[in-house]
């Protein structure tokens, strides 16, 4: 696999800090998503609905826009009896991003969102390996086919299903990227260390084109786990796409702190900690992102953050607190991402 002839990489070689998406999840809760609907249904039934969101994004400033295919493994379908249309949802998912990336007036990437399965690889749970991989390039195959330039494996819990995602992509001859969700007491779910994030996939086929954090459990804490990723391989292309501030439960509704001011802070913050690819999760609305892009187009470099610094400008790490109070966080197998 050639990177250097890859979209992805040539966009970054070009413009050296690339601006990705805000959340998906969230924002097509807004636009009437029910609870527990397939977001994925909506590129059949409402693909004007997604057409805009992408088109949003862009108008924005994003550099990249991830499909709406994030829970598009048959495992996750078959909770919507839709595990038969695998090939077809992700098709149409990436063909909605790449018709929007194509009448953008700059050269905008199309990311295929690919999430956990959200089943429990052996032995802890009954998904094979050879299952898991087998899962992800049915997935991919309908990515591929609809245009996306990159796999983007995402919210990754679980460093052997990272290599599963990370095998398909092969197979199917994408390159590809990964992030780990960082959410329980710093490190992921299944105990992955931010800074050991670099070697999970870095054998399989080419290596990833980059690696980082997504969605978590806030943004000072994915600037923590950014730093430790940046300090653990200063060379490396890391990714940063963390939630909108903090979630808070109003009622039965989740709502996200973050301003875009303070989105707009965290996004310099990233370039200052080494990301070069940065961007929201959960809560992060167009409007979000288009401060982060002003940030990031006036930028002035800074000394590389510490964590006191981060959390003057951001707020306090939530982590910390979970893991001193023997809180729990939830289960990210069964979150959407944004």
């Amino acid at each position: 696999m050639a990177t250097a002839t890859n979209p992805l990489s040539a966009l970054l070689a070009e413009k050296g800090v690339l601006l990705a998406d805000g959340a998906t999840g969230t924002n097509l809760f807004a636009m009437g998503l029910e609870a527990g609907e397939a977001p994925e249904l909506w590129n059949e039934s409402q693909p004007e609905k997604i057409v805009k969101l992408h088109q949003d994004f862009v108008d924005a400033g994003a550099d990249i826009i991830l499909t709406n295919s994030f829970g598009g493994t048959r495992h996750r379908l078959k909770l919507h009896k839709a595990e038969d249309r695998v090939f077809a949802l992700n098709k149409k998912a990436a063909e909605i991003a790449r018709s929007v990336a194509d009448k953008a007036p700059r050269k905008v990437i199309v990311g295929g969102s690919v999430g956990p399965t959200g089943e429990l690889l052996q032995p802890l749970g009954s998904l094979t390996y050879e299952d898991a991989v087998a899962a992800f390039v049915e997935q991919m195959e309908g990515l591929k086919a609809g245009g996306v330039d990159v796999a983007w494996i995402e919210t990754m819990s679980s460093p052997e299903e990272i290599r599963a995602a990370a095998e398909a992509a092969v197979k199917v001859d994408l390159p590809y990227i990964y992030t780990g969700s960082f959410d329980t007491a710093g490190r992921t779910m299944m105990g992955l260390d931010p800074k050991n994030i670099h070697g999970v996939a870095k054998d399989i086929g080419g290596g990833p084109l980059a690696v980082g954090a997504n969605c978590g459990v806030g943004a000072s804490d994915i600037l923590a786990s950014l730093l430790d990723m940046t300090a653990a391989d200063p060379s490396a292309t890391v990714i940063v796409k963390g939630n909108c501030g903090i979630p808070e439960f109003r009622g039965s509704e989740i709502y996200y702190s973050g301003t875009p001011p303070l989105m707009a802070d965290y996004a310099t913050l990233a370039r200052d900690a080494g990301a070069k690819i940065i961007g929201g999760c959960c809560g992060t609305s167009c409007n979000h992102l288009a401060a982060m892009r002003a940030a990031l187009d006036s930028y002035t470099p800074g000394p590389r953050p510490t964590i006191e610094t981060i959390v003057e400008r951001i707020g306090p790490l939530r982590n910390k607190t979970a893991s001193q109070s023997g809180e729990q966080e939830g289960s990210r197998r069964n979150r959407r991402r944004g």
